[in-house]
């Protein structure tokens, strides 16, 4: 670096500059991320080294020293009474134990105790009660105001309405993490890939990005969680010790950080992370280190701290499992609405507990900001320990004949050129005609999910299309069983069972049609909206965006993607197809003051382990068929929590909120 003259060290530094702020923009403003925390330390200790040989720049500085900002236009914002300044990072015990002995020195001590806690990879928090009195909750922010998110925290379980116990204080901000538990983020990404929607790459983002939701039905559906784990102003101050409030706390009603434990010494604290690095898995929530800080509060205000972070703490950060190992090749996918993604074919590398051959790349916009090139050796990582994804690529390991990537602009199925709306972040195919998506749409529409047609798989239905039998879902029910006899694999009694299954879901759920149709953002719960609004196919088709909003469940996105599928003349033939061949487009509805509505407008939740031979999915219809409606999280909106064996953290928010708790005996009883 010593070597490059002034001009290069200017232009490498004003480089950095620019992939701060982009990173800051996604980061803060987006909730999104593409590289890991330590890539970006290792960018800002890059330009802080250029800082040192280059004529001192304001921007440079306030850039290496500001905490970010996460404040969002629609929130009022309020003014933390202490500020939330963000922490110091290390990734070496070198590093560490020198923030040890910088701490003794500037306090002419030693053998400090110390609060070592995990360090929950969430959205900071600060929670706000006056005379016991819970009144706000506010973001980071810029770390001396936020905006006020209080009401996509409501009903969150451990934060308490009410202090209860001794040494309330007039004045209290409470600090923590907002998070989402591990199952409930792979619900919520389930959920997004049944309505062709972008999976979140991880958990952090979206605690983030849901906190900051206008939309607050839509934030309630997704399940928060909170664990607090310090204080900010108290007034008066009811501890000398860090520890002290921490017991408090938990005695006032918080859910408190798991694990906390208080070490003196550099090797006591040392080792207390290290155990904390190994009981990570055991936790409810991400962890990606460990979070050090001086106990006694009095040293603390002794010590200060930076413009940006407190002297007397700093954060232990875990490394984040990765693998290298080389990017075959490039392929893209082809969805039944057409979007189209690419996918990395990887020479197989063992990671996070499997073997990895494929990652995810998301979209075009990705692969050019991040330069991956074919033949590349690249970084892997499991996003929230479930999505591969590619997040670097090693330049030093690059042939030198590797070349960009250029992004198709045709269809690799059909040719067709590829489209790109507006405001959407992928491309995709227009063609409705696309062998690709026709065989995704079939596969679709007789899956489980939908129409659960048993024997039509994927291998029956390449066989039908390449042999032009099947092109449309309605040429579902013209099969005969000669068609099924000129197949590979069929004899006499394999197609008549095909032909039988064919013949049985036809008497399906309306709402199992309409989900089984793959309207674009339109899933299992959205079909059931709407089939217990529209007791007829054809009086959805006719429906105009209010009133479709004017039903809960679906919002103004879903409402405009159902208008404009059924603004398209083929669509409309299609359900008048589907009504002619016999399917049931039109359900007789029962009155929901009829005896037989027993849980008519009460909403279930269904967690832990049932008995054997009772399905999450059967019980789920029983209570559907009683009028009732299943969610997949606890709110104050629940009637019943059903609980089986080892139920967990939705048990425990259900008591919190006094939500009724039944077993499966009390379920049944409830209905008999």
């Amino acid at each position: 670096m010593a070597e490059k003259s002034l001009a290069e060290l200017k232009q490498r530094a004003d480089e950095l500059v620019a992939q701060i702020e982009y990173h800051n923009r996604l980061y803060y403003a987006e909730n999104r991320s593409e590289i890991s925390d330590q890539q970006y330390d290792q960018i800002k200790e890059e330009l802080a080294e250029l800082q040192a040989m280059l004529p001192v720049s304001e921007k440079v500085t306030e850039l290496l020293n500001q905490v970010g900002d996460d404040r969002t236009r629609g929130f009022v914002s309020y003014t933390h009474r202490e500020p939330m300044r963000s922490l110091d990072n290390t990734y070496s015990q070198e590093e560490f134990y020198k923030f040890i002995k910088r701490v003794e020195e500037r306090a002419d001590l030693t053998d400090i105790p110390m609060l070592i806690q995990p360090k929950v990879d969430g959205a900071a928090i600060s929670l706000t009660y006056e005379k016991g009195k819970y009144v706000r909750a506010v973001t980071r922010g810029n770390g001396t105001e936020g905006d006020d998110v209080s009401i996509n925290l409501r009903g969150v379980s451990g934060i308490p309405q009410q202090l209860s116990g001794d040494s309330i204080p007039e004045l209290l901000e409470v600090r923590g993490e907002v998070f989402i538990e591990d199952s409930e983020f792979q619900r919520i990404n389930s959920l997004r890939r049944e309505q062709e929607l972008p999976e979140a790459p991880n958990a952090r983002n979206l605690a983030s990005g849901t906190l900051k939701m206008l939309d607050r039905e839509k934030a309630e559906e997704r399940n928060l969680s909170v664990r607090l784990h310090g204080v900010g102003a108290c007034e008066p101050a009811v501890s000398a010790h860090l520890s002290g409030y921490f017991e408090l706390l938990e005695q006032w009603g918080f859910a408190v950080i798991e694990n906390t434990q208080t070490a003196t010494g550099a090797d006591a604290v040392w080792e207390a992370i290290q155990q904390i690095e190994q009981s990570q898995d055991n936790l409810p929530y991400e962890t990606d280190g460990a979070v050090v800080k001086v106990d006694e509060i009095a040293l603390q205000q002794q010590l200060g701290s930076t413009s940006k972070a407190p002297r007397w703490a700093i954060a232990y950060k875990f490394e984040t499992e990765q693998a290298c190992t080389q990017l075959l090749r490039i392929e893209v996918q082809v969805g039944r609405t057409g979007a189209v993604t690419p996918v990395a074919i990887l020479e197989p590398v063992f990671l996070a507990g499997s073997t990895v051959s494929r990652a995810t790349l998301h979209n075009e916009d990705e692969i050019q900001r991040k330069d991956i090139r074919e033949g590349d050796f690249v970084y892997v990582e499991k996003a929230g320990e479930i999505i591969p994804q590619v997040v670097a690529v090693d330049l030093t390991a690059r042939k030198a004949d590797a070349v960009p990537y250029v992004f198709p602009t045709h269809c690799p199925y059909c040719g067709t050129e590829l489209v790109r709306v507006e405001g959407d972040v992928v491309k995709r195919c227009p063609n409705p005609d696309c062998p690709i998506q026709v065989r995704r749409r079939l596969e679709h529409f007789s899956s489980k999910q939908c129409m659960d047609v048993d024997l039509l798989g994927e291998a029956v239905i390449d066989q039908l299309v390449s042999a032009d039998k099947v092109t449309t879902i309605s040429d579902i029910y013209r099969v005969t069983l000669e068609d099924l006899l000129s197949l590979e694999r069929f004899a006499d009694k394999s197609a008549q069972n095909l032909i039988n299954s064919i013949e049985s879901s036809k008497t399906r759920p309306l709402w199992r049609l309409i989900h089984g149709l793959g309207i674009l953002h339109v899933g299992a719960a959205a079909s059931k909206d709407l089939a217990k609004k529209f007791a007829d196919l054809h009086e959805i088709a006719e429906a105009n965006v209010d009133d479709l909003i004017a039903i809960d469940g679906i919002g103004t996105i879903m409402a405009e993607s159902v208008v404009a599928y059924f603004q398209e003349e083929i669509h409309r033939q299609l359900i008048d197809e589907l009504r002619d061949l016999g399917l049931n487009t039109i359900e007789e509805k029962i009155e929901e003051d009829s005896g037989e509505l027993k849980l008519a407008g009460k909403t279930f939740v269904i967690t832990g382990t049932l008995p054997d031979g009772v399905k999450r999915d059967a019980l789920v219809a029983i209570i559907e068929q009683h009028g009732g409606k299943a969610s997949g999280s606890v709110s104050k909106k629940t009637d019943y929590l059903v609980a089986g064996e080892s139920a967990g953290s939705k048990l425990t928010k259900a008591q919190d909120l006094g939500v009724p708790i039944l077993d499966y005996v009390g379920f049944q009883e409830l209905i008999s």
